[in-house]
C-alpha cells in the first residue's frame, strides 16, 4: 500500500507540475496570440476568460495535491532524513499557499478588477483600474513561478528513494 501511495504522490504532483508549465509556457500566450491575431475587439477579455478558467483549474488542482502530499508524506517517507521530510514539507506548503493565494485572493481580485473595467481592451493602460490589474497579473505569474519551483523541489525529493534503517542479520 505505502508503494501505491509513493507512486500516487508522484504521478499527481507530476501531472499538476506539467499542466502548470505547459499552461504558462504555451496554452496562455497562445490563447492570447492566436485571439489578438484574429483582430477581434475583444480579444484580451475573451483570452483573459479562458486562461481565468483554466487557471482555476490548475491553482485546487496544485492546493488539493499539496495537501495530499504533506498528509501522505509524513507516514510513507517515515524512513527519510529530518532533513529531506522537513524539506518536502515546507516546499509542499509553499505549493499550497502559492496556489491558495493565486486562486483564492489574486484571481479573485483580478476578477473584480476586469468586472470593473467593462471590456478591458478599452480601457487605457494609464487608467489606474488597468495599471492595479496589471500588477495583478504579475503577482499571479510570480505565485504560479514560485509554485512551479516548489513543486519540482517537492518531486526531487519524493523521487529520491528513502533510506532504509539498518537491521541486524
Amino acid at each position: 500500500m505505502t508503494s501505491f501511495i509513493r507512486q500516487l504522490r508522484l504521478l499527481l504532483l507530476g501531472m499538476w507540475l506539467g499542466a502548470a508549465i505547459v499552461f504558462g509556457a504555451a496554452v496562455a500566450p497562445a490563447l492570447f496570440g492566436v485571439l489578438r491575431n484574429a483582430g477581434l475587439a475583444n480579444a484580451n477579455e475573451l483570452a483573459g476568460s479562458i486562461v481565468t478558467r483554466l487557471l482555476a483549474f490548475i491553482n485546487r488542482g496544485g492546493f488539493e495535491i499539496a495537501l495530499f502530499l504533506i498528509v501522505t508524506g509524513l507516514v510513507v517517507h517515515r524512513h527519510r532524513s529530518r532533513f529531506a521530510q522537513i524539506a518536502e514539507v515546507i516546499s509542499t506548503a509553499i505549493l499550497a499557499i502559492m496556489t491558495g493565494v493565486s486562486q483564492w485572493i489574486i484571481s479573485a481580485r483580478m476578477s473584480a478588477s476586469r468586472a470593473s473595467m467593462g471590456l478591458i481592451d478599452q480601457v487605457p493602460p494609464g487608467d489606474s483600474r488597468r495599471i492595479e490589474f496589471d500588477s495583478l497579473h504579475r503577482y499571479s505569474v510570480i505565485a504560479m513561478g514560485v509554485a512551479i519551483i516548489a513543486g519540482l523541489v517537492a518531486f526531487m525529493i519524493s523521487s529520491r528513494p528513502d533510506r532504509r534503517p539498518n537491521r541486524a542479520l
